[in-house]
């Protein structure tokens, strides 16, 4: 049955056919492992090495190569990746960081153990990430970092941040966990900011199990990151080991064989040994899922009240593997039909996972607003002497509206068109048969 038949007849919802009458469970089944990624995690169980560090040596300088970085640490999430890269670019108690204000929690709330505040930004309708426009007048005297979150595999404009980073002399920090193999304009999102982290849990495009890494150039941000949680690495190659580093006047070597931030930041060793696997295959997985999500959205160009989440053909960017795939709403292109009974319409098609939205705003949660962290008796935002950046309802507009602009769409992982057409058919179908729900 051709796409144009399947548009014709009659929506699933009001009683007609299905446009994808059954859901092959392969076309999205993620990670793919293979006998050797079983292989690889079998031994290090067998060696009762879950613990050792030989492997996640090994893996760090596969993933460096990979990025094109200079150094890399393994992580046992991605949340602590993050934790180790805030206190290594030196925020602490009083500082504040701006943050997208649409993003998972773990972007920033690692930020409020350090004592520091988040100012959140608005999000860009097209991006979905930190729009530059809503940076630089947050910037002030206690501004430390801006956290840039690659939202969905969706490079943000980091030219215009950079810019606005280095005028102001503060760090920026890439959260990279949507983002595995990005390009910004032909460089690897991860690679342009001071320091970045990903998580790599078995949700992400590059799956390993519960962990994360982190990548730099810069030397001192790596010992940093070391001698904040990696306390049998002191005595290796860190510099504070060897008493040759000081930052902010304190000589991290008095402190060698216990962590500074009394975190342990070791990686299972099964992560390491599966991610070591899955690196030799992922550039390659990556392309066959942009090659069926980018079939996907010419499939549907011109639909009215539908819009790609994708950069620009021709740019140098892509989506990498596409984590978290969106597609964006226009309501008035479609009459004002609300976009939950879009959603539900296209679900009513035979598709998994059409559900409006995104992540939630996190600036209206009451853990950025008042949560005493540390029992001091006061909000932990407000508790060191920051100013008040918190924000109500109606201070970031995009971001609000997230559960009416954004919506699911599917997370092909092999580019097999014409079941990819049938998906594209349905949310066509319900787009242009829009009257019939009103």
């Amino acid at each position: 049955m051709t796409t144009a038949t399947l548009t014709a007849q009659t929506l699933a919802i009001k009683g007609g056919p299905k446009a994808v009458e059954k859901v092959d469970p392969t076309l999205f089944a993620w990670p793919i492992v293979t006998k050797e990624d079983e292989e690889a995690v079998l031994d290090v169980v067998r060696r009762g090495a879950m613990s050792s560090n030989d492997i996640s040596k090994l893996f760090e300088a596969d993933f460096a190569k990979w990025m094109g970085t200079k150094y890399c640490l393994s992580y046992p999430s991605g949340t602590s990746a993050l934790q180790g890269a805030f206190w290594a670019c030196g925020i602490g108690a009083g500082d504040e960081v701006i943050c997208a204000g649409m993003t998972y929690w773990a972007s920033c709330t690692s930020i409020l153990h350090l004592g520091a505040a988040v100012n959140f930004a608005d999000v860009e309708f097209n991006s979905l990430c930190i729009d530059p426009n809503d940076i630089e007048h947050r910037i002030g005297p206690k501004t430390r970092a801006i956290i840039v979150v690659h939202y969905a595999g969706y490079p943000a404009d980091m030219d215009r941040i950079m810019a606005i980073a280095r005028k102001h002399n503060v760090k920026v920090i890439e959260d990279c966990s949507h983002a595995h193999g990005t390009l910004y304009k032909g460089r690897k999102v991860g690679t342009i900011g001071d320091i970045a982290a990903m998580s790599c849990m078995s949700g992400k495009s590059f799956a390993i199990g519960e962990a994360g890494v982190m990548v730099t150039n810069n030397e001192e941000l790596y010992e940093r990151c070391i001698a904040y949680g990696f306390y049998e690495r002191t005595g290796g190659p860190s510099i504070y080991a060897k008493g040759e580093g000081a930052v902010s006047n304190v000589d991290l070597s008095r402190f060698k064989g216990v962590p500074v931030g009394g975190q342990k930041h070791r990686m299972n060793q099964t992560c390491a040994a599966m991610g070591r696997v899955q690196l030799k295959s992922y550039d390659q997985r990556a392309a066959e899922i942009q090659k069926a999500l980018n079939r996907f959205w010419d499939l549907l160009e011109g639909v009215p009240g539908l819009r790609a989440h994708r950069p620009a053909k021709g740019s140098g960017s892509t989506m990498g593997g596409w984590y978290a795939s969106r597609g964006l709403y226009v309501a008035k292109e479609l009459g004002g039909l609300p976009i939950a009974k879009f959603c539900e319409a296209v679900s009513a098609e035979g598709v998994p996972g059409c559900g409006p939205g995104a992540n939630f705003p996190l600036h209206t949660h009451a853990v950025f607003h008042d949560l005493d962290l540390f029992h001091q008796g006061k909000p932990t935002m407000i508790a060191f002497g920051q100013r008040d950046v918190r924000q109500g309802k109606g201070t970031l507009p995009v971001t609000e509206s997230i559960h009416e602009i954004a919506f699911g769409v599917p997370w092909f992982k092999h580019d097999r068109p014409e079941e990819i057409e049938r998906y594209a058919a349905a949310y066509r179908k319900v787009a242009q048969r829009a009257e019939d729900l009103k």
